[in-house]
């Protein structure tokens, strides 16, 4: 059986999984998802219906992201992108799960556009602020070191977090990267790998 990811090329979830894909040389078939039209095929496998969703040789099947990655890097442990150690692989979920926080106030914030939802105005306030509260937390903490957990080497913490920002200059405001200055330096400087270029996600 060949692996498979079930993914949509502007997800910044599923991009986060094609990248440790890559940078792993796993071998893995994509099927790309249509999220408005979702196969019956998909949502079998998937009882939350989102994307992405791995299917190894075996047959496990595994949605989240996290979960996803999570999986990868026990099973396929080469190169890590989790410490080993308890205390800074606590860091690394706790910075993965605050740039997955910032994709999804992004997300909701688009959608909230796209349907020039204006009936609650305190709503689009508080993902607006939210964004500004999060960007200066990875900024100062870059302003410290390469990498969000140090100057070694780069983790799932910052996978997670050029995915979310690489969909917030895709479908919002690409003006962040003039306002904070470590943030863009690590975001470009992690471009330079083929396995984030080669999966900039496209607008439709």
């Amino acid at each position: 059986m060949n692996r498979i990811l079930y993914y949509h090329q502007q997800s910044h979830f599923s991009r986060k999984i094609r990248i440790l894909l890559a940078e792993k040389n796993i071998e893995c078939e994509l099927r790309e998802i249509n999220l408005v039209d979702k196969p019956p095929e998909f949502l079998n496998l998937s009882p939350i219906g989102k994307v992405p969703v791995f299917v190894d040789e075996d047959g496990t099947v595994i949605w989240d992201s996290t979960l996803i990655a999570e999986y990868l890097d026990e099973t396929y442990p080469q190169p890590r992108f989790y410490p080993s150690d308890p205390r800074t692989r606590l860091e690394c979920r706790k910075w993965e799960e605050l740039a997955d926080y910032l994709g999804d106030t992004i997300i909701n914030l688009w959608i909230l556009n796209l349907k020039n939802n204006f009936t609650f105005p305190g709503y689009r306030t508080r993902l607006e602020a939210s964004i500004n509260r999060l960007l200066p937390v990875f900024d100062q903490q870059l302003a410290k070191s390469n990498y969000l957990l140090g100057n070694e080497t780069w983790t799932a913490a910052d996978v997670a977090g050029l995915c979310s920002l690489g969909y917030y200059s895709l479908r919002l405001d690409e003006d962040w990267q003039l306002k904070y200055i470590h943030l863009r330096e690590w975001f470009n400087k992690l471009h330079e790998r083929d396995s984030v270029q080669s999966t900039v996600p496209q607008k439709s």
